[in-house]
């Protein structure tokens, strides 16, 4: 996937424009108070979302965590696992 990052003149704005493989485009718009929009773009008008998901904090962390290749609970299991089998090693 191809993803460009740009700052919004004046807004403290943040956009994520992605593109797929398949040539699919989709952007996540961060604003400045950490709200989150998901753009998705239709292949007509290529710089107008058809549809804006505005996501608050624990929604965008809920989104996140469903795409991410492991839940936040397993990542954390695992580094607590190697941090006691650290703990063990030094000892």
């Amino acid at each position: 996937m191809d993803v460009t990052r740009a700052t919004l003149p004046g807004a403290a704005t943040v956009v994520h424009q992605c593109v797929t493989r398949d040539g699919q485009r989709f952007g996540v718009l961060v604003d400045k108070a950490g709200g989150r929009r998901l753009l998705l773009y239709g292949s007509r008008e290529p710089d107008t979302p058809l549809q804006v998901i505005t996501l608050d904090q624990r929604e965008a962390d809920q989104l996140a965590d469903i795409l991410h290749s492991r839940p936040v609970l397993d990542r954390l299991a695992h580094l607590e696992r190697r941090f006691a089998e650290f703990v063990e090693a030094v000892r």
